[in-house]
């Protein structure tokens, strides 16, 4: 079976429970099965996953008939660890950002967190540049040392969706895992930040996507992401070394895209609009799940996400999340 194949003794998300086959092979449910028909997508169409930490949301997106992606589902995250920005070192809580391959090897059936599966963090480029780490998952539970915690429910129907898509035969899926949404706004609220560089090289595969709906391919020179490109000569061995000339240049869409967005931001900078940014003491939670914490507490927050009561990660810091107090 499946689920045992993919049984991967992770060392972070393991534990020896008897109904792994069970847990792993729960059917997509009847409702999502239906508004997968309605967007004319099948439950083996190929899917590309998207994760906002800021917003604290996780998208499920699937290939539909016209061959392009369209979303099919947005889940609600209940915790993530550390800070905006990327992950760097090994004990340093950075739940990971950067673009991601999750193959059928990487589904954990037998995970300490009901279901889970690595995003394979650290990546080509991630490991060239040092970065350590391992384990960093997606998985149940509201509770995140580095990885992002959907809830057993959530965790049981995403993983559903992931291995009927892995089924019907995509080797891998892309997950995107990134700080924000994207916006001209959220880039200048952030344009002073350390990572802004980091965050403006991502952009440039999320706006692939936003205006393609379409997978980037992922290639990696000059110690930087690089999206779509085809390389005189093929690309680099090493995600270091300096990229080659291009043979392909962007579509005239994008680089309008590109272009509207640049002049927004310095627009939203220059008039002063850009909101002031967000000091997350210990990551975040959506806030439907900190409007939860806030009203029974830690303990009935734990009961409700995970089947065997997996504590509440730091609830402490999941109440000073900075992204929700608007929303109090």
């Amino acid at each position: 079976m499946l689920a045992t194949a993919c049984s991967v003794l992770l060392s972070a998300c393991v534990s020896s429970v008897l109904d792994v086959d069970q847990k792993a092979m729960q059917p997509i449910p009847a409702k999502l099965i239906g508004e997968m028909s309605a967007k004319h997508m099948s439950p083996a169409s190929p899917i590309l996953v998207r994760i906002f930490k800021q917003e604290s949301e996780l998208e499920i997106w699937k290939r539909n008939a016209s061959g392009r992606y369209a979303l099919l589902k947005t889940y609600p995250m209940c915790r993530w660890s550390g800070k905006l920005g990327p992950k760097k070192q090994s004990g340093d809580r950075q739940a990971p950002e950067g673009f991601y391959q999750v193959s059928v090897s990487m589904l954990n059936p037998r995970s300490q967190y009901y279901l889970s599966f690595d995003l394979g963090y650290p990546n080509r480029l991630e490991k060239a540049l040092g970065y350590s780490g391992e384990s960093l998952m997606v998985h149940g539970a509201c509770s995140s040392s580095g990885c992002y915690a959907m809830t057993d429910q959530g965790v049981a129907e995403i993983y559903a969706v992931v291995r009927e898509a892995l089924r019907g035969g995509q080797t891998s899926f892309q997950v995107q895992a990134l700080p924000f949404r994207m916006t001209p706004q959220n880039m200048a609220r952030y344009s002073s930040d350390p990572n802004i560089e980091f965050w403006k090289n991502l952009k440039e595969g999320y706006d692939i996507f936003e205006v393609t709906r379409r997978q980037p391919k992922i290639s990696a020179c000059g110690g930087r992401y690089v999206f779509d490109a085809e390389f005189e000569g093929g690309e680099p061995a090493d995600p270091l070394a300096a990229c080659p000339p291009l043979v392909a240049q962007a579509s005239p869409a994008l680089v309008a895209k590109r272009e509207a967005d640049s002049r927004a931001m310095q627009a939203a900078i220059a008039s002063g609009s850009a909101f002031t940014t967000h000091a997350y003491s210990d990551g975040g939670m959506h806030p439907s799940f900190r409007a939860m914490l806030k009203s029974g507490g830690a303990k009935a927050l734990a009961k409700k996400t995970s089947r065997t009561a997996v504590p509440v990660s730091r609830p402490d810091a999941a109440l000073a999340d900075p992204h929700s107090q608007a929303d109090d």
